[in-house]
């Protein structure tokens, strides 16, 4: 957060004359970079060929390394140019959108022509972006790294500020670095900023320090630093935490009444959902009203937001107002958009509603979305309508879906409470083939497990134990109790199986003396 907000613009040292020359944005050969330097168009031909760049690095996601500055070499080659604001003003979009391994490569290649081919030293703001970015991008000790090799001038309030949001981001692993890191800068007399105090109001909220939360604040009001939205907003979430509604409306209050102050439509969706949890729809209602007269007609989220928050009061005519005007404003709504109705409408109990906007989406998307067809599988499968959900499932499967994780147990979980043991052990073979080193997200319960583990050994199925225990090493939870639950169901259908006591070791498992029994009945040895 603290270099989201951090400027962007590049300071270009020298003459007045040099700032004016088009930037070039990787090293080139020196003739490439004076043709680049003395190409000349109108300004309507360089906002042109500006919009076709981007698009050229957007469509590189997921390129191999170095394709951006392969492009850009290639567009330099073609005696095109481009301008240092224009990239950093994408590079800006790539953070905000997520792809910063994107963003990294093109800010890399932006400061390395100013460094190495004209000796400029980067400006502080661009410091913290490159640390942010190479957190997210390579992970917190290759940021560390980044920023003890900055010259001391660098070690700034932007670029401290900039580490201790990458530790603040990360609870659970570097909350005391955080800690520690601040207690530096103020030993240091590094000036605070308002966004330092927000990294660490919201890291002590992850925590549940909600009084630290409070006397964080008290010492952003000590360095004369004044609170804006976001600020207010922490308060209000953190005074909601402490069930103390009464402080919550002191502090919008105070709020509204800050001429410093612009609040947005967020503070008031804050305050809505405050309302909501601590059950007072009418106040909710009240703030949701005053969220609607802070939107800018340009910004579809918050009527996602409204959406949402009107599904939990329960209003239902609310909500298809804000949903018609939403189509009114943004004639072709987001997925996004399309997902949070469906699941106002699955709140709402009402199916008709659902199927019906399903069908309107899969009519208009461009790009297929398996979180709609999941939403609408689950509410099938709730009312136990397996055919529709199994249509369903068919129809998205023709347009090119892929099963992820939620399709594949929700249809496991209704097969097993529906005794299929057979259709849930097919879908949990497609979860596991489709596990990509997700093992420790996707777990079965124990009582899953059970469920499995004692079909197959009464009904003396040893190949589907088999298929199952292939599953659980697929997805990293194979244990003793499945293999016992195995060598049982061996016993059971009285088969044996000699290999079963190599299995057991490769798969690193410890194994007590009743396993041991089984195995030698099974193994048919005396080991």
């Amino acid at each position: 957060m603290i270099a989201a907000k951090s400027s962007v613009r590049l300071m270009l040292l020298g003459s007045t004359a040099a700032v004016k020359r088009r930037f070039c944005a990787v090293v080139a050969a020196t003739s490439l970079l004076a043709d680049a330097a003395v190409a000349t168009a109108d300004g309507t031909k360089e906002r042109k060929d500006s919009r076709t760049l981007l698009r050229l690095l957007s469509s590189l996601r997921g390129s191999p390394q170095g394709s951006v500055t392969r492009t850009l070499n290639k567009w330099l080659r073609e005696g095109k140019s481009v301008r240092a604001v224009e990239l950093m003003n994408y590079v800006k979009e790539l953070r905000k959108f997520h792809r910063y391994a994107h963003g990294l490569e093109i800010i890399y290649t932006i400061m390395d022509w100013m460094e190495k081919t004209k000796g400029i030293n980067m400006s502080y703001p661009n410091h913290a972006i490159r640390l942010d970015l190479i957190n997210k991008v390579r992970g917190i000790e290759a940021a560390e790294k980044y920023f003890s090799n900055l010259p001391e001038p660098a070690k700034n309030e932007r670029t401290y500020g900039s580490l201790l949001n990458c530790y603040c981001t990360e609870k659970n692993r570097n909350a005391d670095k955080a800690i520690s890191l601040y207690n530096e800068m103020k030993n240091r007399n590094i000036p605070s900023s308002i966004l330092v105090h927000i990294s660490l109001m919201s890291l002590y909220m992850k925590l549940c320090q909600y009084e630290k939360v409070l006397t964080q604040y008290l010492e952003m009001k000590s360095d004369n630093i004044d609170p804006d939205y976001v600020i207010y907003c922490i308060l209000m979430n953190c005074y909601a935490s402490l069930n103390d509604i009464e402080s919550v409306e002191r502090v919008i209050k105070e709020a509204e009444e800050d001429e410093k102050v612009t609040l947005r439509w967020s503070a008031f969706s804050t305050l809505a959902a405050i309302y909501c949890s601590a059950g007072l729809p009418t106040k909710a209602e009240n703030a949701l009203k005053k969220l609607e007269t802070l939107i800018d007609a340009r910004d579809l989220k918050p009527y996602d937001y409204l959406i949402s928050l009107y599904a939990k009061i329960n209003n239902v005519e609310e909500v298809k107002r804000i949903w018609k005007s939403l189509k009114t404003i943004f004639p072709k709504p987001s997925n996004l958009s399309y997902l949070n109705m469906l699941r106002a409408l699955d709140k709402f109990d009402d199916i008709s509603g659902q199927q019906d906007l399903y069908e309107e989406w899969q009519s208009v998307c461009t790009l297929f979305d398996v979180r709609l067809a999941n939403l609408l599988i689950g509410s099938y499968l709730r009312k136990d309508m397996i055919q529709q959900a199994q249509s369903l499932w068919e129809k998205s499967s023709k347009r090119g879906a892929i099963p992820d994780f939620k399709t594949c147990f929700m249809f496991l979980d209704h097969f097993l409470q529906k005794n299929d043991m057979n259709s849930a052990l097919v879908w949990l073979e497609t979860a596991a083939s489709s596990s990509s080193g997700k093992q420790d997200r996707w777990k079965l319960s124990q009582d899953q497990v059970g469920t499995f583990l004692k079909a197959f050994e009464d009904a003396k199925d040893v190949e589907g134990a088999e298929r199952f225990c292939d599953c659980l090493r697929s997805l990293g939870h194979l244990d003793l109790n499945a293999y016992e639950k195995l060598l049982q169901t061996y016993l059971a259908a009285n088969l044996k199986n000699p290999k079963l006591r190599q299995r057991i070791k490769d798969d690193k498992i410890e194994l007590n003396s009743q396993t041991n029994k089984l195995l030698e009945i099974v193994c048919g040895d005396n080991e």
